[in-house]
């Protein structure tokens, strides 16, 4: 059965060499994608079966020995009814004679894991449809996942991802734009949105503008929320993800009254403290936060304004559609158990009351975020009073700051004429890496960089700050500054320069130079314009969708030759010990380069391995005979190539990683995958439709190989190389070590929960054994 414009059709269809068939619809352009399933419960164990339509108006689908499998459930019956494939995907039964009125079912009221446009998504009231999507199991498996996105309609409506019977994650309500936990989602120049809210129905739905294109939004297996358009000139469907669940989209992560940034840290709402000091210090955070003072339920409280959060769970909350936000504020402020207020509506200027009573929980901190709520806490002293504390926080702190200035002024003195000494002693200990490599003044440094602007600013890692520079002949330079609070130092930069001025690939970054004046230690390098791997796989849809199947294999394997060439092929035998995706450059080609050598060790063409009493690395790159007892050898540096192997086709961080099935990082869950044979999973939605997929697994299947337990057991780069530019057969990979994040750090507690320097910059570590 085909629509009337072509674009859909109902039948019986099966995935790959499945067994499993299903009466479903599917899109006839882009042809596999399927739209809608009937007995995704029940599939036919064959290709028997069949689909009736009865005298009363049911769709019947019965197997090979004619037992009914599943039926369209009605409480009407029609005489002479029909079954209509609409132009919108929506599968309906109507009365012979009436198109328009008449419905006694429709398949929009059972969406699956798509919600198309027209579609709904919440409650109806009165007959109790409940319009949710539920996730499929797998990629190549359609019986029920373990996600549902659902309205939840206590309180002010608002939208859930469940685990099961578990709150995933809240969306949050709908604010008139867009619902309140995901910023991006709201209307666009391609879609409009609406939400409505009576005493009869609940529900969300969306309306493509263009007639001719598709569009539909989808519930993951693992539990991303993705929109899909299709693109008619690559015949392919386009991701942007809604939704991508990290660390603190956890339900109720920092308890109440608190809300979680970016650096998976808990912070309390002002006006707030930790209800629990000693576990808030350890980071843990579940019993939230307290007011600093108690509220006096009088004219005397007050409200404390929040920007770019996510609003707080609405579940104990009222609302009112017609009052304004002076009205809301008025409200709340009569009733003693209100904790908090804002607009249900924030287009224009607002409007709708919406009050919360108990605490605050669930919130998030988001940049941009166009929601604003209003938080109660206990107004403060007098106003003589408080002028009066005004007056002394102004002197004590105009006398601090001057004793702080002569402070750092004495300790720059002295820190300048120490740091003049160690360039003047480092110029003559670094002579034999530098060759030809030329010592660059300050001045023309600082005037390349428009004297270290923030406008020419292009990161910040563990040694300092790195800024794009334009030298007087127009060469591009990238300029990588020693910060006074990193924890690197000289011995990162005699290291850098010593080691990277005898190294000539096309896969490593080229250091053009550096200096020692002013007390400053400055690298200069060719400038990369694509910035970092990270950037790009770890980034948003668009980023990630501009990294296809076969700029990733390219980076893969330039990644390989580059180390190939510091293991094997250079005049020093260097291992890295800091390979991670942020120390992947790339060019304007999107070709990588390696990156970063201030940790870097020379081996003596004899030398295999070494120990050492001083760990350096990043969390989720580090091989585990490194990060425990210290040995490192080239098979190290494999061992992190095997975990950026998995993060590039995976489009996902090792570390932080969370599945809703398991507690094992991504390593762990690409090991799972591998023995289950359900690595599509895995495989980042931009690159799925490569066409590549043998190649994808068998990238996957190399990428394990460099993971494994033992360094022994790995192979040497020599050997990666031929596997990935060859046919040549894959042994099966052992077992890798896998653990959370928890199980390292108590394993190892010496060092940092999450490894930052003082500059809070970057997540390369110095630890003791």
């Amino acid at each position: 059965m085909v629509s009337a414009n072509g674009e859909f059709e109902l039948g019986f269809f099966s995935l790959g060499n499945s067994n499993s068939w299903y009466l479903g619809i599917q899109y006839k352009r882009a042809f596999g994608t399927v739209a809608w399933v009937a007995n995704r419960d029940a599939p036919l164990t064959t290709s028997s079966g069949t689909l009736t339509l009865s005298s009363e108006g049911k769709l019947i689908i019965q197997n090979g020995t004619n037992m009914t499998i599943w039926s369209s459930s009605s409480s009407k019956s029609l005489g002479n009814p029909v079954a209509q494939l609409l132009d919108s995907g929506n599968l309906v039964i109507r009365t012979y004679n009436n198109s328009d009125t008449g419905l006694i079912w429709e398949s929009f009221d059972f969406p699956y894991n798509s919600l198309l446009p027209g579609m709904r998504l919440g409650k109806n009231l009165v007959t109790g449809l409940d319009w949710s999507l539920k996730s499929w199991k797998r990629n190549n498996d359609l019986s029920p996942g373990i996600f549902q996105l659902k309205l939840d309609i206590s309180g002010y409506p608002q939208m859930f991802l469940w685990d099961g019977s578990a709150r995933y994650l809240r969306l949050g309500p709908w604010n008139g734009v867009s619902f309140s936990g995901v910023p991006n989602w709201g209307p666009s120049d391609i879609f409009n949105s609406e939400f409505v809210l009576n005493e009869k129905e609940m529900y969300y739905k969306y309306d493509f503008i263009y007639s001719s294109g598709l569009i539909r939004i989808s519930t993951e297996p693992d539990g991303q929320i993705i929109r899909y358009t299709w693109t008619d000139g690559y015949n392919t469907w386009k991701p942007s993800i809604l939704l991508q669940p990290d660390y603190c989209d956890a339900y109720a992560r920092c308890g109440e009254y608190a809300s979680c940034n970016s650096n998976s840290l808990c912070s309390c709402l002002d006006r707030f403290q930790p209800k629990n000091v000693k576990a808030w210090s350890r980071l843990n955070f579940s019993e939230g936060c307290v007011p600093e003072k108690q509220l006096h339920c009088s004219d005397k409280d007050g409200f404390v304004q929040q920007l770019n959060k996510k609003l707080p769970d609405t579940r104990r909350s009222t609302y009112n559609l017609s009052m304004n936000l002076k009205e809301c504020e008025m409200k709340c402020l009569k009733n003693c158990s209100c904790t908090a207020y804002a607009n249900t509506n924030i287009t224009k200027e607002g409007s709708g009351c919406l009050i919360w009573f108990g605490g605050l929980i669930d919130i998030k901190e988001q940049g941009q975020s166009p929601d604003v709520f209003y938080v109660r806490v206990a107004s403060g002293a007098s106003s003589s009073s408080r002028a009066r504390r005004i007056a002394l926080i102004v002197i004590v702190t105009i006398v601090s700051i001057l004793a702080v200035a002569l402070i750092f002024y004495l300790w720059h003195v002295r820190r300048y004429r120490k740091q003049n000494r160690e360039g003047e002693m480092m110029e003559n200990e670094i002579d034999d890496g530098r060759e030809d490599l030329p010592l660059f003044d300050f001045r023309t440094i600082a005037n390349a960089t428009n004297n270290f602007s923030s406008n020419f600013k292009l990161g910040e890692g563990g040694f300092g700050p790195v800024y794009k520079g334009v030298l007087e002949n127009g060469k591009e330079i990238a300029v990588k500054r020693r910060s006074t609070c990193s924890a690197q130092g000289t011995e990162e930069f005699r290291n850098e320069v010593s080691c990277i001025a005898k190294l000539q690939h096309r896969n490593l970054v080229r250091l053009l130079g550096w200096s020692t004046e002013e007390g400053e230690r400055i690298l200069i390098y060719e400038y990369m314009p694509n910035k970092s791997l990270d950037y790009f796989i770890f980034g948003d849809t668009d980023q990630r969708a501009s990294l296809n199947w076969p700029k990733r294999y390219n980076i893969i394997n330039g990644i390989a030759k580059g180390l190939l060439y510091l293991h094997e092929d250079s005049r020093l035998r260097v291992i890295h010990r800091d390979l991670k995706t942020s120390n992947i450059l790339l060019d304007y080609h999107l070709n990588p380069r390696i990156s970063d050598f201030g940790t870097a060790r020379r081996f003596a063409d004899s030398q295999t391995e070494a120990n050492t009493a001083r760990v350096v690395g990043t969390y989720g790159y580090m091989s585990p005979e490194y990060a425990i007892e210290g040995e490192f050898s080239v098979k190290s540096d494999v061992y992190s190539f095997g975990v950026m192997i998995i993060e590039i086709v995976s489009g996902k961080k090792n570390r932080f990683f969370n599945h809703p099935g398991h507690n094992l990082n991504l390593i762990g869950h690409a090991w799972t995958g591998y023995n289950e044979d359900n690595l599509m999973e895995l495989i980042d939605v931009p690159i799925q439709e490569s066409g590549e997929e043998h190649e994808v697994y068998r990238v996957i299947h190399i990428g394990l190989l460099c993971v494994q337990q033992y360094p022994e057991d790995r192979p040497d780069m020599s050997s990666v190389l031929k596997m990935l530019s060859s046919k040549v057969p894959l042994p099966r990979p052992n077992q890798p070590v896998f653990f959370t994040e928890r199980r390292l750090n108590e394993a190892n507690p010496s060092h940092s929960q999450d490894g930052f320097s003082i500059c809070s910059q970057t997540n390369t570590f110095f630890a003791p054994r």
